[in-house]
């Protein structure tokens, strides 16, 4: 169990650039972020914002080579990720920072059964034996609601459903009982009832263990209500970050309304367009000047193209008693500013 209001995670201005044969591509650009034991980060935007790079570079598995150059600082439970030598940063992964991967069937070794999956990490990290690692992998595997466990051992990944498969990966990664957890697209390929079993799966035992955990997602109903808070990611920067409740009754962002826009809704009537966004997501090998969104954006001004906006508190007359509670957007004219004026005018 983690102490509460542990601070976990740590990230200041990270970056995570790629040398690709076509040019440079900044996948993450300038992301900073901290969260606390037991709290609940939500992750969102379309795909190709950087969401999934992101959550790699802070689990470490993204490391400075010929092709790809890592910057900025990721600290998990106070030690710094990129510092640490690879044999030693492989020893976080378990015990103090663990990773739940979009597709289980290749996050899962086809050829080895599932009882090994969990027992190797058990073996390796908290060092018990054959047997007690076994028992404690059946129980790790009743703990997520797989029904007749020690049957389920001896299975190989292709004899489980998709939904069986995703609660394995779960197991695996809650086995050293890690400070925090990265759920990276968990729900992909699952069919809508297992989405939800997974999704309140993994809040259910983030809470009882008090577990700091960060998902990422596209789609805005799976953060709603799951988390504390949320960051929108747009062209690998951070556009729009505060409580979720408050991101979600009054986004800043245009861009963040334009998703929120794009939810569909169970009071709307029959047969309701939905609203889609016009344009593309940015070419990160050639971005646009100015901000990323510019070209999409309804309010957009010569300055937007121009100029790079910076987050920054926004002006919704909200302050949080603590940073992590602060509403921060990238915009030079947020829709909390244009609400104002059309107020006060």
């Amino acid at each position: 169990m983690n102490d509460t209001n542990e601070l976990v995670l740590e990230v200041a201005d990270l970056h995570t650039v790629f040398t690709t044969p076509r040019g440079v591509m900044r996948a993450v650009d300038g992301v900073s972020m901290s969260l606390r034991a037991g709290e609940t980060l939500g992750i969102v935007g379309e795909s190709g914002s950087g969401k999934s790079v992101l959550g790699r570079t802070v689990m470490g598995l993204i490391a400075d080579n010929a092709t790809t150059a890592v910057s900025g600082s990721v600290r998990i439970g106070g030690h710094d990720v990129h510092a640490m030598k690879p044999k030693d940063r492989r020893k976080l992964w378990g015990p103090e920072v663990a990773m739940v991967f979009q597709d289980p069937m290749t996050s899962l070794n086809p050829v080895k059964r599932v009882g090994a999956h969990i027992t190797e990490a058990l073996r390796l990290h908290l060092g018990l034996n054959r047997k007690d690692a076994h028992e404690r992998a059946i129980d790790l595997l009743r703990q997520v609601f797989i029904p007749e466990p020690a049957r389920r051992m001896k299975q190989y990944p292709h004899e489980l459903s998709g939904g069986m498969r995703q609660r394995v990966v779960i197991a695996m990664a809650l086995a050293c009982d890690p400070k925090l957890l990265i759920a990276d697209e968990p729900t992909t390929a699952l069919d809508v009832t297992v989405q939800k079993q997974i999704l309140d799966l993994l809040a259910s035992l983030a809470s009882q263990r008090n577990m700091a955990t960060i998902l990422i997602s596209h789609d805005l109903g799976a953060v709603e209500g799951r988390t504390d808070r949320v960051a929108v990611m747009y062209g690998g920067r951070t556009v729009e970050t505060s409580l979720t409740s408050r991101v979600f009754a009054r986004p800043a962002h245009p861009y963040a309304e334009a998703l929120l826009a794009s939810i569909p809704r169970i009071a709307d009537a029959p047969h309701t367009v939905l609203r889609a966004i016009e344009g593309a997501p940015p070419n990160m090998l050639a971005p646009p000047g100015g901000c990323s969104f510019a070209p999409r954006c309804r309010l957009a001004q010569d300055r937007c193209r121009e100029e790079q906006p910076q987050l920054r508190e926004m002006s919704d007359g909200v302050r949080g008693l603590h940073a992590e509670a602060s509403h921060l957007g990238a915009c030079h004219f947020p829709l909390t500013e244009v609400t104002e004026r059309q107020e006060v005018g």
